[in-house]
């Protein structure tokens, strides 16, 4: 017997059936058959919801940078410095959500760059500007001097997250160099003030981070 659903339940399930084939076969590799045939449904039922698998996309990291948009505003209103709540974002940014580290590894997939792309974007053009007002809370603090937060941020957040992809074939050395040169550009663009947030110890908080 035909199964109807809701219309915000089948597209989300559209949504979740895509995300699972994009990450382990590949978006490019993927069509709109393997979709239909995982959930059961009909090509004229897909195309009610979605005009393209391109659509799907934009949509599958909608949701991951909704969440990341929501996650950095917890942040934002949790205590601590600025710097530290910087800190916190890129250290769960990292480590802490297990789904979330699984699609950060699926991104490394040669035919998911893709999506790697998209969902750098996104967190440059919607995740940032809440980092940026983090920076100008900073600001009234006297822990930043920086007259770019935005700009500032989503060139930090682009090298971090391009210069930290693959740490597992890096040596030590060249680990602990990236997060010295990190150090520096967080200092350097942001105008840390160094007697609030002295520089060695922001060293520590990033070897944290990257180095486990």
């Amino acid at each position: 017997m035909r199964i109807v659903k809701e219309h915000d339940e089948r597209r989300n399930e559209i949504i979740a059936t895509a995300e699972e084939f994009f990450l382990t076969k590949g978006f490019n590799k993927t069509t709109v058959n393997d979709i239909l045939k995982r959930i059961g449904i009909a090509k004229g039922t897909f195309y009610h919801y979605f005009v393209s698998k391109e659509e799907v996309l934009d949509a599958v990291i909608g949701q991951i940078i909704d969440q990341e948009i929501n996650r950095a505003k917890e942040i934002q209103e949790s205590d601590g410095t600025a710097l530290e709540k910087l800190i916190n974002f890129l250290s769960q940014n990292v480590s802490e959500d297990t789904h979330k580290e699984e699609i950060v590894d699926k991104f490394q997939m040669p035919e998911n760059a893709l999506m790697k792309q998209r969902a750098l974007e996104g967190t440059i053009n919607q995740v940032c500007p809440v980092l940026a007002e983090i920076i100008e809370e900073g600001k009234q603090h006297d822990e930043f001097k920086t007259d770019y937060p935005l700009e500032s941020i989503q060139f930090l957040v682009a090298g971090l997250q391009t210069m930290f992809d693959n740490l597992e074939n890096l040596t030590s050395e060249a680990i602990q160099n990236r997060v010295i040169a990190a150090t520096d550009l967080f200092f350097k663009s942001l105008a840390v003030n160094p007697e609030i947030h002295p520089y060695n110890r922001t060293v520590q908080e990033l070897q944290k981070i990257f180095i486990s």
